[in-house]
């Protein structure tokens, strides 16, 4: 790897965003009704390559069912308003008809009402009794209190997700989850993250894991490049991570783990190169949330927009675009890359000449930094 003198005392590697590649066509061009983007986690099979982000502004049970009955995978953020409270609607239009001054000051207030495993039992049989399988998700620090009743709820997918998720964290006020032993110990898959170095990913792969997470410091409604100066470009974050799993299944003659690009895709080709880099599938946030379905009313924000000691994301507004159909398979509604996204993947596979997402994982890409005209 090339590495870039920062100053003398300090070199670092050069690592590319989404406008700084693009991807190449090649000799063959194909149908696009012939292009297959479905893909199967552990026994769950999902006609689209998209999770929906567990947050509140994107996912409430009845759009978990809408997102599942399209084919993807809808992920309940459970630690969320929806587990907090038996009628949170008010408490969302509140939200989004927030001054942005006192947005996080009051978010907090509404945010401290406590967890209820009632709730999360609720909320869950509710996406069961749809014929949609069910995904949770709870943070690292949550995990040890709440995955009972997550896996009593009957939950097919778990998911822990945080900024960012180490096999080795190390705490002297409390014992730290064991990933390992917890993923062993337990009767469903568990896709684990965010992660964005080649060492991390194999550590997180060694517990287990069905699936890693890919991600850190970026998505519209993060600010953790400006609070801890901390952020990997997601499309080297992917190609590390996709190295880290082809490493892994060398070492364990053959075992695959599920790489998925969670944060900073806005459009559609940003997942086409996300796919492109090696992802499996991709979590989507911000662009579901500007779906007219979306809990979030046009407006975006994640669990870090209200910490209590140090917010490092915030409420934006993202707008409202179209239904969920129409983000997600179309028809599109304009050329700006935010609906019908699943229409450009496969075009973009058609154009490319590759078949499925695997093969497409293969397809060439280039460094051409994009400016606009």
């Amino acid at each position: 790897m090339t590495e870039i003198e920062i100053g003398r005392g300090k070199r670092g590697r050069r690592a590319y965003s989404f406008d700084d590649i693009a991807v190449v066509p090649s000799r063959r061009t194909r149908d696009p009704h012939e292009v297959s983007v479905g893909w199967q986690i552990d026994a769950y099979h999902f006609d689209l390559p998209v999770m929906a982000a567990p947050m509140d502004s994107v996912m409430s049970p009845d759009s978990a069912i809408a997102f599942g009955k399209l084919g993807g995978l809808p992920v309940l953020d459970l630690e969320g308003l929806w587990t907090r409270y038996e009628s949170p609607e008010p408490l969302l239009a509140e939200i989004a008809a927030l001054d942005p001054a006192n947005a996080t000051a009051r978010m907090r207030e509404i945010y401290s009402e406590p967890i209820r495993e009632d709730l999360i039992r609720l909320r869950l049989k509710q996406i069961r009794d749809s014929g949609c399988t069910v995904a949770g998700a709870l943070s690292p620090q949550r995990t040890q209190e709440f995955w009972k009743a997550v896996v009593d709820a009957g939950v097919d997918l778990f998911v822990i997700r945080g900024t960012t998720v180490s096999a080795e964290h190390v705490s002297g006020r409390a014992e730290p989850l064991n990933l390992k032993r917890f993923i062993y110990e337990l009767d469903v898959p568990v896709i684990v993250g965010g992660v964005a170095t080649y060492t991390a990913t194999l550590h997180l792969m060694r517990t287990g894991a069905a699936g890693v997470l890919v991600g850190f410091g970026g998505g519209a409604a993060h600010t953790t490049r400006q609070t801890l100066g901390i952020q990997v470009p997601l499309p080297s974050a992917i190609a590390d991570v996709a190295a880290a799993r082809r490493d892994y299944m060398d070492e364990t003659g053959g075992r695959y783990v599920h790489v998925i690009a969670d944060g900073g895709m806005g459009t559609s080709g940003d997942i086409v190169k996300a796919v492109a880099c090696g992802a499996d599938a991709v979590m989507l946030g911000a662009a579901l949330a500007r779906a007219t379905e979306a809990p979030g009313r046009g407006f975006h924000w994640g669990s870090e927009a209200h910490h209590s000691d140090l917010p490092r994301g915030e409420r934006v507004e993202v707008g409202t675009v179209g239904s969920l159909e129409e983000i997600l398979v179309g028809p599109g509604l304009g050329a700006d890359g935010t609906t019908n996204v699943i229409g450009a993947l496969k075009r973009a596979m058609a154009t490319t000449g590759y078949l499925d997402l695997k093969e497409f994982q293969r397809v060439e890409v280039v460094v051409a930094p994009h400016q606009k005209s």
